[in-house]
């Protein structure tokens, strides 16, 4: 099935954001995309000073638009961070999955707060604003399960083996990093977690803006069961896509069997929830 991961130039004004989305993801569609992936912080700045602002609760306008959209195209859309959710007096940093019927299917609630300190480079820090959500989030459809991460979700591999172990082919992580970690460590931990786990990986960052107080890497990918890059954006606003090729996946377990030669009776990764 094809993939599509739309790298969208977010501005300040809401609105604007939503309906370019709108018309990208429409795009997509025609292009023969099955599933659509939108970045972190579509809809809104990046910062912990826009997150109130810019907060909706779920169902609200933009999650009412992009299941519109979802249906007028019969498409699985995930919908990247679309907006800080506003949710009992706490703000959550959420994905939100819409599937051809314009039904929600999934809600992802960042679990991995963004809290760093590079010194001379950036400091960040969710938790001033954010509150962490606490459930694994995947989705069913008829082409394979779908896992989901946000952004900074992507660095710890606990979360990915737990889905792949869960029958995960397939893992999403709307993302947003820096001019710092991003040309160090986005690609290289999308590799990792497609090598260690067997699965593809796509990784859907916000376009680069110079001009704004948090400046994302951009380079949305995909990456393969065998750890290949089979698509990259650069930095400016664009739409990629790949055929996402379970046979082939098949084939990587079926050849090199890490899923089955685990040491269960030595380690393992436990649950809580």
């Amino acid at each position: 099935f094809r993939l599509a991961l739309i790298q969208l130039h977010v501005s300040a004004v809401k609105s604007e954001n939503l309906q370019r989305a709108c018309g990208l993801v429409r795009e997509a569609s025609a292009k023969g995309a099955k599933v659509v992936a939108l970045p972190e912080c579509f809809n809104s700045p990046y910062g912990t000073q826009y997150f109130k602002e810019y907060a909706e609760k779920i169902p609200g306008e933009s999650t009412q638009k992009l299941s519109e959209v979802a249906k007028e195209c019969s498409i699985y859309l995930v919908g990247g961070r679309s907006i800080p959710e506003e949710d009992g007096g706490k703000l959550y940093n959420t994905c939100v999955v819409f599937g051809p019927d314009g039904a929600m299917l999934a809600k992802h609630r960042k679990v991995h707060l963004f809290d760093i300190n590079v010194p001379g480079k950036i400091q960040f820090k969710e938790s001033e604003t954010l509150s962490p959500g606490n459930s694994f989030s995947m989705f069913d459809t008829p082409y394979c399960k779908v896992g989901l991460g946000i952004c900074y979700d992507i660095r710890f591999a606990e979360m990915a083996q737990v889905y792949g172990q869960k029958g995960c082919q397939l893992l999403i992580y709307p993302g947003a990093f820096n001019l710092t970690t991003g040309p160090a460590h986005w690609e290289l931990l999308q590799r990792g977690r497609a090598v260690d786990n067997q699965v593809y990986i796509a990784a859907v960052s916000p376009a680069r803006d110079e001009k704004a107080s948090y400046v994302a890497w951009g380079h949305s990918t995909v990456v393969n069961p065998w750890g290949e890059v089979i698509a990259k954006a650069g930095a400016e606003e664009t739409v990629i896509y790949t055929d996402i090729d379970l046979k082939k996946l098949a084939e990587i377990r079926q050849q090199i069997p890490i899923l089955s030669q685990k040491r269960c009776d030595l380690y393992g990764i436990e649950t809580k929830k």
